[in-house]
């Protein structure tokens, strides 16, 4: 008899908001590593950011919500710090200090620069890695903070608020989450595209949309479909995903990164 299929599945997810700010954010470190990295680029800083001390610690953030994703001390094989506005520590590896807080001491990296699609590509590497055989738990934590240290050259979105995602993904019978990613400038043909692979899904399939993909159809166009709250252009959806991991049927989720031109999905069965 053939071997039983097995894939890798989001099993659990939470999601948070954060107060406040970090110690970090005043550290002088901040400062000095945030003008060298603009100075080729004759970008100023934002010395009244810098100042007050704006901006949260992703190691901060994600060790509050791994105890609430692991409660019963499940031990991960792999842990993936995923993330797109930076980090108010750029220098310390905020990934291999949630390992530390995580059952099991997972194998630890971190994804970023690649803006919406970061949280794709890490589950796609978690999959990847699934498939050695040596990764049965894997464990995402997705984050952004509000404040850039500096003037960007061109508008972006900023977060609203601090906020964090952890999503937990385990060895299951069947076939696992798969990821797909493509170049797609316009918004509104990402979006046609996303409704059609949703079609094919059949009925009761469920459609999570980012809220900046979501505004490119109208209300006919997204019936059915749940769109993330504006205001957290990493995080939304996934917050979204935390809400809805539990319902019936195959879900899909997607995101589309208007800057990079970058179309994204999720299909979890």
């Amino acid at each position: 008899m053939p071997a039983e299929t097995r894939g890798l599945r989001v099993t659990r997810a939470v999601a948070a908001g954060f107060d406040g700010r970090a110690a970090a954010a005043l550290h002088p470190d901040l400062r000095t590593f945030t003008a060298d990295l603009v100075r080729p680029y004759a970008l100023p800083l934002r010395e009244d950011l810098l100042t007050e001390g704006a901006g949260h610690d992703y190691a901060e953030m994600g060790a509050g919500l791994l105890a609430r994703a692991l409660p019963g001390g499940e031990p991960a094989d792999l842990l993936i710090l995923a993330f797109s506005s930076p980090d108010v520590r750029p220098a310390a590896p905020a990934s291999l200090q949630l390992s530390r807080h995580c059952p099991g001491q997972p194998t630890a990296f971190a994804v970023c620069d690649q803006g919406s699609a970061t949280a794709f590509t890490a589950l796609r590497i978690a999959a990847a890695h699934h498939r050695t055989g040596g990764c049965r738990r894997a464990v995402i934590v997705l984050a952004e903070q509000s404040a850039l240290h500096h003037r960007p050259a061109e508008p972006v979105e900023l977060p609203a608020e601090h906020r964090a995602v952890v999503l937990v993904c385990e060895e299951a019978p069947g076939e696992g989450l798969r990821v797909r990613g493509q170049d797609q400038p316009d918004g509104a043909d990402a979006l046609r595209s996303v409704l059609d692979r949703h079609r094919r899904l059949g009925p009761g399939a469920g459609l999570l949309l980012a809220a900046d993909l979501a505004s490119h159809g109208s209300a006919e166009d997204t019936e059915g479909a749940e769109a993330a709250r504006p205001g957290q252009p990493f995080t939304g959806v996934w917050t979204l995903l935390a809400d809805r991991l539990a319902g019936p049927g195959p879900l899909l989720v997607a995101d589309h990164d208007r800057r990079l031109g970058r179309l994204s999905t999720l299909t979890l069965p």
